[in-house]
Formats: structure tokens, C-alpha cells, sequence
């Protein structure tokens, strides 16, 4: 029997130069010393696809030693970056011709600067993606965590990645441990859903079946900004794992605390994957209501439950081929609801993962707290 390949997403560092206006990691970095290991990587299992993250994972200055133990074992890998360092970057793609860049962007150059807190990040990250371009590297996109500020952003950038002929992914805000965040919430809902909206037509116009199964995405991110169960299963911890800075292997980067199924510095694989300690989390993965629709759950789950999406592709491309306007955001009944009144924004609130008395934890060693409580003269 073949071996099972999984999908995993290997958090670097959370060190961070920019300051996010919907992310408070740069405020709770890890210790340089305490991240993980060469050797630690060395103990991951096979993957189909592999997330390198942080941070800003461009601060590792071993980051490439990390993607050449990587590829032993991972049929793909993408670097999300806010593309900052570009020498860096072109530099490792130059030694890694098929690793995947995306790249941060939130908005036109006075919305991302405002939102990313890195002063010329704008310019810096779109010169990062057109030397990429220049140079032919084969996978190279950006994406956007889609707000009340950068909304009407998002249609705008989709064109420039258009223009690019590169990927465009979309996010929502959240709210977690791993962003040290609880009181991310979008305000305007009907707004961003009809940028969304807008966002969905222009994928279903376009001529690749990979941008009608986009399109399905945002339907799932306007179902997700009103609060509603998830389209599909949520499988983390089961297919897809994280693992941090500290070798705290997890199933997602979207608890509220940290769910740690086990360390793999101390253990074999084997032996983490198949703990009681990791059964138990799995348990909570079953019975977490936190809803969330992210790229690292949503993607394997769109693939195992395929005829799901593929049946909202074929209604929306092809039975509605004669519309102008194949998708409509009021093919959700909450939005309807919530236009006609029937549902209030207090009701929906309370629906999401905004929690205005919640300290966020920040998943961070004891060692790190101390570093931060000493630098903050505690």
C-alpha cells in the first residue's frame, strides 16, 4: 500500500518586520535560537504540498537549508512571504526553480502601507512579483486578507494579477492564537460581500476551471463573513497538520488556543501522529464551531468532497451561461436575511470569532515570554 501523503504547513519563525493592522504577531516573536531545526524537518513526513510561513519566514537566513530538506519529502511547496527581502528571494528561487512565491499585498500602495505597517511595503512587494515575473518563475502569486479597508481594493488587484498572469488568493479576517488576535471583525458586511460578489463574476468570466473552483472559494469567505457553518468538513489534524516555531505539531492555525497534538522535536512522527495525545485533539477538531474558511483547510477539503464545488461550478459557469451576472451574493439566505432585517448585525457578531474580552494567546515558549517581558523592562 502506497504511504499516505499529507498536507502540512511549517510555521519557521514568528518573527515579523512589518506590523499589521489585523495581526499582532511582530509583537510576539519567537526566540531565533528556539526555532525550528534542520533536524527536526528532517522528521517530517511525506507531503503532496507544503506551506512555508511564519512571519515573515525571508528572516531565516537557513531558509533555504530548509526548503532543500523539504523537497525530499513534499511534491510541492509555496513560500508565503510580504516579499520585503527581494534579493533574498530571487535568490533562493534562482536555486529553486519550482518552489511557489506569494506574496502579501492588501490593497493599492496607500491601502497595503497603511494596513501592513512596513513603510515603502507596497512597492517593494509589487518589484518582488515583477522580478519574479521577468525572470519566468513559474509560481508566483499574491493575495489579500480582504477588510472593511481594502475591499474595494480587491477587484483592482485581481486585475493587476491578471496582468501579471499570476495566482490571486483571498483571505478573510480571523482571529487566533497564531495572529495574536481576538477583536478582528468586519464591520460593513453587505460592502465587502458585494466586492466579493464582484470578485466571484470576474473568476467565472475567465476561461480556467482552476478560477471557477476561486469563485466557489469567495462564496465560502461571504458565507464565512456572515457567520455561517462551513460549505465543506473540516479534515485538519485527520489530512493537514501545522507545526511551529517550538516543533508543536497542531492541526490548524485557527484555534482560538493552541492545540498541540505533540512536539516532534522529542518523538518519531509515528509516534505524534499516532499519540492519544493527537486523538484527542482530533476529537475537538470534530466538534469545533469556529467555522473557519482558509486556504490551508478549505484547499484539501475542496479536493476530497469535489463533487460539492464542482456542482456549484456547473450550475454558476454553465447553467447560468446567459446571465450577465452568474452570481449573486443573495444566493446565500443570510444575506438576504440580513438585508431584509430579519437577522441583525448584533446577531451575527456574536456568530463570529471576534471576542472583545479575550486576551489572545500567543502560543509562545516560556523562554520567548521572558525575551518579550525583559525587553518591555517587566
Amino acid at each position: 500500500m502506497a504511504e499516505k501523503k499529507l498536507n502540512g504547513t511549517v510555521i519557521v519563525t514568528y518573527r515579523c518586520n512589518a506590523k499589521c493592522t489585523m495581526c499582532n504577531r511582530y509583537k510576539a516573536p519567537s526566540k531565533p535560537e528556539e526555532e525550528i531545526s534542520i533536524e527536526t524537518i528532517k522528521k517530517l513526513p511525506k507531503m503532496y504540498f507544503t506551506n512555508i510561513t511564519g512571519g515573515e519566514p525571508f528572516i531565516r537566513e537557513d531558509l533555504s537549508e530548509i526548503v532543500r530538506e523539504l523537497y525530499k519529502k513534499s511534491d510541492r511547496i509555496v513560500i508565503s512571504t510580504n516579499g520585503f527581502f527581494t534579493d533574498r528571494i530571487i535568490k533562493l528561487c534562482e536555486e529553486f526553480p519550482n518552489v511557489g512565491i506569494r506574496i502579501s499585498i492588501e490593497g493599492l500602495e496607500e491601502t497595503n502601507n497603511k494596513i501592513r505597517g512596513l513603510e515603502d511595503g507596497y512597492n517593494k512587494g509589487y518589484s518582488t512579483l515583477k522580478k519574479l515575473v521577468e525572470m519566468k518563475h513559474p509560481d508566483v502569486g499574491f493575495g489579500m486578507t480582504v477588510q472593511d479597508a481594502n475591499a474595494k481594493d480587491l477587484v483592482l488587484l485581481y486585475k493587476k494579477s491578471n496582468e501579471l498572469n499570476m495566482e490571486f488568493a483571498t483571505a478573510s479576517l480571523h482571529n487566533s492564537f497564531y495572529f495574536v488576535e481576538s477583536k478582528n471583525i468586519i464591520k460593513d458586511r453587505l460592502m465587502v460581500a458585494q466586492e466579493f460578489e464582484n470578485l466571484i463574476n470576474e473568476l467565472l468570466k475567465s476561461n480556467s476551471p482552476k478560477k471557477w473552483f476561486r469563485a466557489y472559494f469567495n462564496h465560502g469567505l461571504i458565507n464565512y463573513i456572515f457567520g455561517q457553518k462551513r460549505l465543506l468538513p473540516c479534515d485538519m489534524a485527520f489530512d493537514t497538520f501545522f507545526i511551529d516555531p517550538y516543533g508543536d505539531v497542531m492541526p490548524c492555525n485557527g484555534t482560538k488556543e493552541k492545540e498541540v497534538m505533540g512536539n516532534l522535536n522529542n518523538e518519531t512522527w509515528e509516534e505524534l501522529w499516532n499519540s492519544n495525545q493527537a486523538e484527542e485533539v482530533r476529537k475537538k477538531v470534530r466538534h469545533c464551531d469556529r467555522q473557519c474558511w482558509m486556504i490551508g483547510s478549505v484547499s484539501p477539503a475542496m479536493h476530497k468532497y469535489i463533487w460539492k464545488p464542482a456542482t456549484w461550478v456547473i450550475k454558476h459557469k454553465f447553467l447560468n451561461f446567459y446571465k450577465k451576472k452568474k452570481y449573486s451574493m443573495y444566493e446565500n439566505k443570510i444575506v438576504q436575511d440580513y438585508k431584509e432585517g430579519k437577522v441583525t448585525k448584533e446577531e451575527l457578531d456574536k456568530c463570529s470569532t471576534c471576542d472583545l474580552n479575550c486576551v489572545a494567546q500567543d502560543g509562545l515558549s516560556e523562554e520567548s515570554k521572558k525575551a518579550i517581558s525583559k525587553a518591555k523592562g517587566n
